[in-house]
């Protein structure tokens, strides 16, 4: 079999450098072995404020440029719904957040989205005694669904190999690999954590975070935003709620534990007052870089080598673009940022 190329991995990197391809006219093939899972574990939000700081996410205009048509078109092309709008209450902890609030309303980059006004809290079971601040044009993409639907997608056209991908197995040949029965002219890595196992690029700064989340029903709460506090209450419809995350450097497992959800429903107590139940909790390594920027570009020996990684908590945002970026530089060698080329760390 003769290819384009080969991704190996199928979170939000793999899926959207895919598209690219398709989108390009581009033959490929994906490995997945289900081994990664920390695109499907994430709340996935997309919203362009740090609400920690009230600043703007970095590059945040120019990836809502493109991820938002990019699942709308995906959307479209699956047959499903995968994109929700959905805004966010952030409470306030004091005066002086409340004051913060609407400085940063006055910034260029986010009067688009931070509404200057107090938005009193008239929920009961809400602990909100500085009231919220209100995000619009937020939303969330149900990752988990995009994911199923997708690969059955690929499935269908032969295009996905569920087999674990294996690295001595690769032989350059000149300006092309072969893999198995397969020659391609560019291999591309979307791993995410996984890239620690990988010999051409575990060399790459990539720190391992855990982090976990819990699913309740609440029939009391009764809110259809997203509210930031503590941690954050995501609901997912029929009175369920997405409540995360936990950062851990230390746990490598994809396991969820005990002390974890300790610490979700210690710090969801201190945000709602209503009585729930746990329907599921789940945990997923993160892959996050040292200097938070993702991974892209080649490999400095073998040039039919390629990475598309590290896309951090926001991967639904900048996936998309990241994708775009990775394939303009591959096919029509155009240069990468400084700030995501790979060889700011040779």
């Amino acid at each position: 079999m003769q290819v384009d190329f080969i991704i190996v991995g199928l979170g939000l990197a793999g899926i959207a450098f895919a598209e690219e391809l398709s989108k390009n006219g581009k033959s490929f093939i994906v490995f997945e072995d289900d081994s990664q899972n920390s695109s499907l574990v994430a709340g996935g939000m997309y919203n362009p404020v740090v609400l920690k700081r009230f600043t703007p996410v970095w590059n945040a205009k120019e990836q809502l440029k493109i991820a938002l048509p990019f699942y709308k078109n995906l959307e479209e092309k699956l047959k499903g719904q995968y994109q929700y709008s959905v805004d966010i209450y952030r409470i306030f902890k004091s005066i002086e957040e409340q004051n913060n609030w609407f400085q940063a309303c006055d910034k260029l980059l986010l009067e688009d989205f931070m509404i200057p006004k107090i938005i009193k809290n008239i929920n009961q079971y809400i602990k909100a005694p500085f009231d919220c601040g209100k995000l619009k044009n937020t939303g969330r993409i149900n990752v988990n669904s995009l994911a199923k639907d997708y690969r059955i997608h690929l499935k269908k056209s032969n295009k996905l190999r569920e087999e674990q991908f294996v690295y001595k197995k690769i032989v350059f040949d000149m300006d092309r690999v072969s893999y198995r029965d397969i020659i391609a002219k560019h291999i591309v890595f979307c791993e995410g954590f996984g890239l620690k196992e990988n010999p051409f690029f575990n060399h790459l700064p990539m720190r391992e975070a855990k982090g976990e989340l819990l699913t309740i029903h609440a029939p009391n709460l009764k809110v259809d935003y997203l509210i930031k506090s503590a941690v954050f209450i995501l609901p997912i419809g029929n009175d369920h709620y997405k409540v995360g995350a936990t950062f851990n450097w230390i746990d490598k497992t994809k396991l969820p534990t005990q002390d974890g959800r300790n610490e979700l429903e210690n710090k969801l107590s201190s945000v709602i007052n209503c009585d729930y139940k746990i329907v599921d909790h789940s945990a997923g390594i993160r892959p996050t870089i040292l200097d938070r920027r993702p991974l892209l570009g080649i490999h400095k020996k073998y040039k039919q080598l390629s990475i598309l990684n590290g896309m951090g908590t926001r991967g639904v945002m900048i996936a998309p673009l990241m994708a775009k970026k990775l394939f303009l530089n591959l096919e029509k060698n155009e240069q990468l940022d400084k700030e995501i080329d790979i060889a700011r760390f040779d």
